[in-house]
């Protein structure tokens, strides 16, 4: 792998993968159905296995990097946390209502039924109430940022999700009888954070110990770095292979859903990369921050929606086109993240 590009050749094409990956799964959705029908049976509290293990594939070459003894350091240099924080919780859910009201309720009033459009905004909701907790690590490899600190965002993330959830949709959809699902919320913490921070660990030390910290670091790492982008093509073409006629049935719709989509990870990841420059946050901390306050946990969001509002329904679409909207958005703010290197400190804050 070359300095200025973590994920390699491979890297250097990722958008042309992408790309190939959403048309193959969307086509292997229409010729073999069976398939997706068959792997999206397996699942436990609406969370999809197949996914879970896809997702781990993408983020343990992250987690095994990881070295804990370094978490310590984070006491000394706080703000990214508090930044990254601030805007998951206190300012992307209700940035989110308010740019889909304002699109899907006012703008395309004339476009869009009100009935629908009110189903579209309750999966734009779900998508702004729920962080990023599993892609993120693959944008914060491409942008080089500090593992330690992703590691532990993600966990502040999802401890908060368990309890800020809930009440946080309840009060953007206005249903005070909700029924969030959440076991969902928990397995998915497990699935996604704690199950392979633990493994992540776990190989690590065995490693270390058995082969020396210089193999682990030049040879070892390097061995399962193409874990990472395999398990994003992979996961690309599942989720796509599920929800590929829906997104062919209604295109129209789906260019009207993602416009707010867009504007919200734009203007979020925006405002979160200025900030940490004004607090001069380090890049390695700064960039990966931006991206998490940009990205949102679109399994927990589609399950969600699907648990509340029906497979078929406008909720589960628009989170759907959350997906569709965001690998490659997200791709383009890592690009502008690496290329705003220059104007943050790249050492530790005095």
């Amino acid at each position: 792998m070359s300095e200025t590009d973590p994920l390699g050749w491979f890297g250097r094409w990722l958008s042309l993968w992408v790309a190939l990956a959403i048309a193959g799964g969307v086509a292997l959705g229409r010729v073999l159905p069976v398939i997706p029908g068959t792997l999206a049976d397996l699942e436990y509290a609406n969370v999809s296995l197949p996914v879970a293990l896809l997702i781990w594939l993408m983020i343990l070459p992250m987690m095994v990097r990881v070295d804990f003894s370094s978490v310590a350091r984070i006491k000394s240099e706080p703000s990214g946390l508090v930044i990254t924080t601030v805007m998951n919780w206190l300012v992307k859910p209700f940035s989110m209502f308010a740019i889909a009201y304002l699109f899907l309720r006012v703008v395309f009033s004339g476009l869009i039924e009100e009935s629908r459009a009110d189903e579209y905004l309750a999966g734009a909701i779900l998508l702004g109430a729920a962080p990023c907790t599993a892609m993120v690590f693959v944008w914060s490899l491409l942008v080089r940022g500090d593992s330690t600190y992703t590691v532990v965002q993600v966990a502040l993330n999802d401890l908060i999700m368990l309890v800020a959830f809930a009440p946080i949709v309840m009060v953007l959809l206005g249903l005070s009888d909700i029924a969030v699902p959440w076991s969902t919320v928990a397995l998915s913490v497990v699935l996604f954070v704690v199950t392979p921070v633990a493994l992540g660990r776990a190989i690590r030390t065995r490693v270390i110990a058995s082969r020396g910290r210089d193999w682990f670091e030049t040879r070892f790492m390097d061995l399962i770095a193409p874990l990472t982008p395999i398990g994003l093509i992979i996961t690309l073409v599942l989720l796509f292979s599920f929800q590929g006629d829906v997104l062919l049935d209604d295109p129209l719709h789906i260019a009207l859903i993602a416009v707010p989509l867009s504007v919200q990870t734009i203007v979020v990841y925006a405002v979160t990369l200025q900030l940490m420059r004004w607090r001069r946050v380090r890049h390695e901390v700064a960039a990966p921050g931006a991206l998490v306050g940009a990205s949102n946990f679109f399994e927990l969001a589609v399950a969600t929606a699907i648990a509340l509002f029906g497979l078929g329904s406008g909720a589960a679409l628009a989170t759907v086109v959350g997906v569709l909207v965001e690998v490659p958005l997200m791709l383009v703010l890592v690009e502008h993240a690496r290329r705003a290197a220059r104007r943050f400190p790249t050492a530790l804050s005095a």
